[in-house]
């Protein structure tokens, strides 16, 4: 549950308010009382001794939200007529849709878009394959793949109920970087099926985005994609998460006045994005990494239950540290929480060194609140949209694909994924950096284009990029 009224929460109630002085102060007043946040106001018709009017409301959950409406029909003079919740109304029919590019007028159209025309089409890709980039919607085109077994905080939900977040994954993809996307939901949970069809319908894809897949399931499936398949193959709830963790931490560092070499980091939740997190900052520099389960601190000794946990003990812990987070949190520089909310108190970040900085990343609940943290750690961030420094993967994965199809990248590697958690890092000037804006907005616009810069830089740098720059542009 959310703590404060949001967006998430917001719903429209449709009330019939006696046509008298002070109804409207008496319906604002009695809604603010209940913890609501008044969006806006609409009349909706005017009626013998009434007014129908509209209210937008963001509550802080779905049993505030009722709790508000209790509140009003307690409120004499006032009726409500409707509630509309209005998260679910923008999903009502899907959040996505196809669409044509080019009108269907005349004969003449159809005959070119469809048959006889379209079979020419057909036969340039036979005789050049290659020719599927500028003829088809392949090189615009990503799959997002799920099954549905670790969606959002809601673990193993199923692949229908997986799909709005795969739409809504799609129009992230549209909107932040004019790349189509479609959602690919997947009844089984058996890995070598979910390698199979995917293959089987790579053909219609440019790259293939791998979503809320349970961890230790989705390295596997993964590795055997990139290996089997040429084009790029990226796991965002690794990956994205692990690149903006790391622009963030190179931002944090540099306000604390900190080197990455230098720093105790401890991570929390050593899953699918925990694992890549630490891949990460291991890679730009970090040598002393903590990781935490809900067993205590990994180490050398720690049973090998796991590729991914033979890993950790390996390339972690540099001092065989022991004990829970609460112990080995002791001097660290910095925290990283990919795992369950209210783990940590502000004891805990006393405990830290000398400006702390604290990721706490859990949704929607983080690990600590920052108005726990506050007092303590020099900088703060969570994933959540209504604290300043959201670490949100949706700085990453739309440059990132959008890079990787412009050059038509084989496969996405280190290089590429460095590229881009230092582009996102470096959004933000030196002069600018703040305890408050280590990251940028998600919705600041010079953030794909410098994310899909650097990928394609990169790939080509790497040998991955398959496409040549001719002056001339592309031939059909």
């Amino acid at each position: 549950m959310t703590s404060t009224p949001s967006a998430s929460y917001s719903f429209t109630l449709r009330l019939k308010l006696s046509n008298r002085i002070g109804m409207l102060g008496a319906v604002t007043t009695a809604i603010g009382q209940a913890g609501g946040d008044i969006g806006g106001v609409d009349i909706v018709n005017v009626v013998a001794g009434h007014v129908i009017r509209d209210f937008t409301v963001n509550a802080a959950s779905s049993d505030h939200g009722n709790a508000i409406a209790e509140a009003l029909r307690l409120v004499e003079g006032v009726e409500v007529v409707n509630i509309s919740d209005r998260t679910f109304l923008m999903h009502l029919g899907g959040k996505i849709e196809v669409v044509s590019k080019t009108p269907l007028r005349t004969r003449d159209d159809l005959s070119m878009a469809y048959t006889p025309g379209v079979a020419r089409v057909c036969q340039a890709i036979h005789e050049s394959p290659d020719k599927a980039y500028t003829l088809t919607i392949k090189k615009n085109m990503v799959a997002i793949v799920t099954d549905g077994t670790a969606v959002l905080g809601l673990g193993d939900i199923g692949p229908a109920a997986a799909l709005p977040v795969m739409e809504g994954k799609a129009m992230l993809f549209k909107e932040f970087a004019g790349v189509d996307a479609f959602p690919i939901c997947l009844d089984t949970k058996d890995s070598d099926e979910i390698v199979r069809i995917v293959k089987a319908i790579a053909p219609g894809f440019g790259g293939i985005n791998l979503e809320d897949i349970a961890s230790p399931r989705c390295f596997e499936i993964e590795e055997r994609l990139k290996n089997e398949l040429d084009i790029p193959v990226f796991h965002d709830d690794q990956h994205g998460t692990a690149i903006v963790v790391l622009a963030a931490l190179i931002n944090a560092a540099k306000v604390v006045g900190k080197e990455l070499a230098d720093l105790k980091v401890v991570v929390n939740g050593v899953g699918a994005a925990g694992t890549a997190c630490t891949r990460m900052i291991l890679a730009a520099g970090v040598r002393n990494v903590i990781g935490c389960d809900i067993e205590g601190a990994i180490h050398a000794d720690t049973p090998a239950t796991c590729d991914m946990r033979v890993w950790y003990a390996a390339h972690t812990n540099p001092g065989g540290e022991r004990g829970g987070v609460h112990e080995v949190i002791v001097g660290a520089d910095v925290f990283i929480g990919v795992s369950v909310g209210n783990i940590l108190t502000g004891e805990d970040i006393q405990k830290m060194a000398k400006n702390p900085i604290v990721f706490a990343m859990a949704n929607p609940t983080p690990e600590i609140m920052p108005e726990d943290a506050a007092p303590y750690a020099a900088v703060m961030a969570t994933g959540r949209s209504d604290y300043p420094n959201q670490i949100n993967n949706v700085l990453c994965f739309p440059g990132m694909f959008k890079g990787a199809l412009a050059c038509r990248a084989s496969r996405i590697n280190k290089e590429m994924k460095m590229a881009a958690a230092y582009a996102i890092a470096d959004i933000i000037s030196e002069s600018e950096l703040h305890p408050e804006y280590i990251v940028p907005s998600v919705f600041d616009k010079r953030v794909v284009p410098a994310v899909a810069k650097a990928v394609e830089e990169a790939a080509n740098r790497t040998g991955v990029s398959r496409r040549e720059r001719a002056g001339g542009g592309e031939s059909v």
